[in-house]
């Protein structure tokens, strides 16, 4: 009887971390940093977009640093360029929910693993975009820090994956950081604002947390 008990303790351990997790994250999502400077001239537009799992921010092509630009397969015709980062088992097994295993979560959550940059390329915006008003300064601190996240090779060139993409509008490049349950794809695109001056949630794991906020 004694082993049955401590087994059901041990259980109600197990059941209550997933369950504390998303306690504190739904608080830390509505959870507001504002906009650094409020008082500047918001006269660019960012967007972001979501596939329902991954949430990606989307940069006018002519508001990309020339660096970050430099080596991404662009035709001339696309006008947006849409930016997330990864794991890469999760990007390329789970696409969308109906993909979801419990495998391939444990494996992006809890197990280091490699990551990627996905990017995918647009000719004009769509409806289903959230519109984020930003300064040039902004604009300019968000281009750096999606910049940093592409891995480079030894000619300082970035690194396609070769052989997979969602789409003939999409390309994969090998990233730079961990995935983890503190630091999903949505934690990725909410730092990036925190660190732009952008209003944003203090963290949160969900895309719907940033969306929510504009």
């Amino acid at each position: 009887m004694k082993i049955v008990k401590k087994i059901l303790k041990w259980v109600s351990y197990i059941l209550a971390i997933p369950a504390i997790y998303l306690v504190v994250s739904f608080i830390l999502t509505a959870i507001t940093v504002e906009e650094l400077d409020q008082s500047s001239a918001n006269n660019k537009t960012i967007y972001l977009q979501t596939n329902g799992l991954h949430l990606n921010i989307i940069i006018p092509k002519n508001d990309i640093d020339i660096d970050l630009l430099k080596n991404l397969e662009v035709m001339e015709s696309q006008k947006y360029i849409s930016f997330g980062w990864g794991d890469e088992n999760f990007y390329i097994n789970t696409p969308t929910w109906s993909d979801l295993t419990f495998k391939n979560t444990f494996r992006a959550m809890f197990l280091k693993s490699t990551t990627l940059m996905h990017i995918t390329r647009y000719s004009y915006t769509s409806e289903h975009w959230i519109e984020v008003k930003v300064d040039t300064s902004e604009l300019n601190k968000l281009n750096q820090y999606i910049k940093g996240y592409f891995k480079k090779d030894d000619k300082g060139n970035k690194i396609i994956l070769t052989g997979f993409a969602y789409s003939t509008n999409d390309s994969f490049y090998k990233a730079n950081g961990s995935y983890s349950v503190f630091k999903t794809s949505n934690t990725w695109v909410n730092s990036g604002f925190i660190k732009s001056g952008l209003k944003a949630c203090y963290w949160t794991p969900f895309d719907f947390g940033l969306i929510n906020k504009y």
